[in-house]
C-alpha cells in the first residue's frame, strides 16, 4: 500500500507542478494548450485517485479484508474480496469511493481557476467522473442494498498479477 501511496503523492506532485507551469504559459501557443489540457488532466487524475483512496478508506474503517496489486501499473488501488467480506463493508467501502468523488469535485470547483482553461477542462472531466462513477457504481450499491449478492467482478476479488 505504501508504494502506491507515493506512486499516487507523486501524480499529486506532478499535478500541482503543472498547475505553476501552466500559470507562466496562458499566451495562447501550443506550448500553452497543451499545458492547459495537461493540467486538467492531471487534476482529474488526481480527483480519480481521491476516489479510489476513498474506497479504499472506506474498506479499511469496515475492517474489509482488501488486496493490494503487486504492479503499480495496476488501474485499480486494491481489490475488495467480496467473498471474505460481508454487506457492511461493501457499504462502507462504495460510501467512501462516493463521498471521495464529491469532495474531490468540490475541491476543483473551488481550488481551480475556472477562468483558465485547465481549470475547464479540470471540472469538465471531474464532472465526467462523477458521472460515470454514479452511472457505473451505484446501480451495483442500490441491488446489493435490495439483497443481491456483493458482486463478484475484477474489483471484487484478489489480483491475479
Amino acid at each position: 500500500m505504501y508504494r502506491l501511496a507515493l506512486r499516487d503523492l507523486g501524480i499529486v506532485v506532478l499535478a500541482a507542478l503543472l498547475w505553476r507551469l501552466d500559470a507562466g504559459h496562458r499566451d495562447g501557443t501550443a506550448l500553452g494548450w497543451a499545458l492547459s489540457i495537461g493540467t486538467g488532466v492531471a487534476t482529474a487524475l488526481v480527483g480519480f485517485l481521491l476516489h479510489e483512496w476513498g474506497h479504499l478508506g472506506g474498506s479499511l474503517a469496515s475492517g474489509s479484508v482488501v488486496d493490494f496489486p503487486k504492479s503499480l501499473l495496476s488501474p485499480l488501488l486494491f481489490h475488495f474480496d467480496s467473498a471474505r467480506n460481508d454487506r457492511r463493508q461493501f457499504f462502507w467501502m462504495s460510501a467512501g469511493g462516493y463521498l471521495a468523488s464529491l469532495i474531490a469535485l468540490a475541491g476543483i470547483a473551488l481550488l481551480c481557476p475556472l477562468s483558465t482553461w485547465a481549470g475547464r477542462v479540470a471540472l469538465g472531466l471531474g464532472c465526467l467522473g462523477v458521472v460515470a462513477t454514479f452511472t457505473l457504481e451505484l446501480p451495483i450499491t442500490l441491488k446489493v442494498w435490495r439483497g443481491a449478492a456483493l458482486p463478484l467482478g475484477a474489483a471484487y476479488r484478489p489480483h491475479d498479477d
